[in-house]
């Protein structure tokens, strides 16, 4: 006869199933290695990190995930109440006496507009549209969720502007908000110039999930890297294994959001210089430098650049 105990006891999933079943989060004991994973993995924010049917080669790369993000069960993830990424904020070189013309700016240039009042708001871009002969600017009208930023005469406010060698930062004051012919600001001539050192690549922190594919040829990715840092060129890719050599080429595919925009990138990148770990096991770095990307996604990195401006990195020698 049948034990009515063990009967139930049969019934009852195991303990670790159950809870498996029941949270989103992911323990290392749940991730197969070197078998096709069951559902998507996917950080607490949503962002994908591994499709399913994606294979984990090594140990070390499972590590690498849970070292370096917080990996959930993406089929069972609400991403609904996740906190969004707050950069680290390191203070930034200053230098003056610094005039428009030190700046090279063009026009065309992108640049970075916010209230002076509001500090650690985001940066709303907008294009320089033109030059006065007293140094004010022409510029279009900054967007805040798609719609124009509402500025008023007289305002202060802050500008940071990208330029090929250098980010400058200064506030101007709002002189006029036109409507006809079309709508732009007038704003006065730069007050103080403040210029972070030049160099030829600007960066900032970033803590981007990277998912990567070998050669520029495929549908598929094989690995999951870690963007420490990032520009409008390029990025630093830290991996549990070497990618490849200087020259080569990868896939990539990650996710930029900021506080306008929210954009899916997939394009090629070629490896510039690469970081090996001083042991074996320990992660490598290789600075990548951006190929092949279209106005839309090239603008989408330097809204991302301009959203952590309190955030730069500098680099002496290029991308690293």
């Amino acid at each position: 006869m049948e034990n009515p105990a063990e009967a139930r006891a049969e019934a009852q999933p195991e303990p670790q199933a159950a809870a498996q079943a029941a949270a989103p989060s992911l323990t290392p004991e749940a991730i197969p290695v070197g078998a096709p994973l069951p559902w998507p993995i996917a950080d607490s924010d949503g962002t994908l990190l591994f499709a399913s049917g994606t294979i984990l080669a090594t140990t070390d790369e499972r590590k690498f995930l849970f070292d370096n993000f917080h990996p959930h069960r993406g089929d069972l993830l609400n991403t609904g109440t996740q906190p969004e990424f707050q950069p680290d904020h390191h203070p930034a070189d200053t230098t003056g006496s610094l005039t428009l013309k030190d700046m090279h700016l063009t026009i065309g240039a992108l640049i970075g507009v916010r209230s002076q009042l509001g500090s650690g708001a985001p940066m709303h871009p907008c294009r320089i549209i033109g030059f006065a002969p007293n140094h004010a600017l022409f510029v279009t009208p900054p967007l805040q969720d798609g719609r124009i930023l509402p500025l008023s005469l007289g305002e202060n406010i802050e500008i940071v502007a990208i330029a090929s060698h250098a980010v400058f930062r200064f506030v101007c004051t709002v002189e006029a908000v036109c409507r006809a012919p079309f709508d732009y600001v007038v704003l006065s001539k730069p007050g103080v110039i403040r210029r972070l050192r030049e160099r030829k690549s600007i960066r900032v922190h970033a803590h981007l999930a990277v998912r990567f594919g070998i050669g520029e040829a495929g549908n598929s990715y094989e690995g999951l890297g870690l963007a420490r840092s990032i520009s409008a060129l390029g990025m630093s890719l830290t991996t549990s294994w070497t990618l490849g050599a200087v020259g080569e080429r990868l896939r990539v595919a990650f996710c930029l959001k900021s506080a306008e925009l929210q954009t899916e990138i997939e394009t090629t990148v070629i490896i510039r210089n690469v970081q090996k770990g001083s042991a074996p096991g320990e992660p490598s770095t290789h600075g990548l430098e951006l190929d092949q990307l279209d106005v839309a996604q090239q603008m989408a990195m330097k809204v991302f650049v301009f959203d952590r401006q309190d955030d730069v990195q500098y680099w002496s020698n290029g991308l690293k």
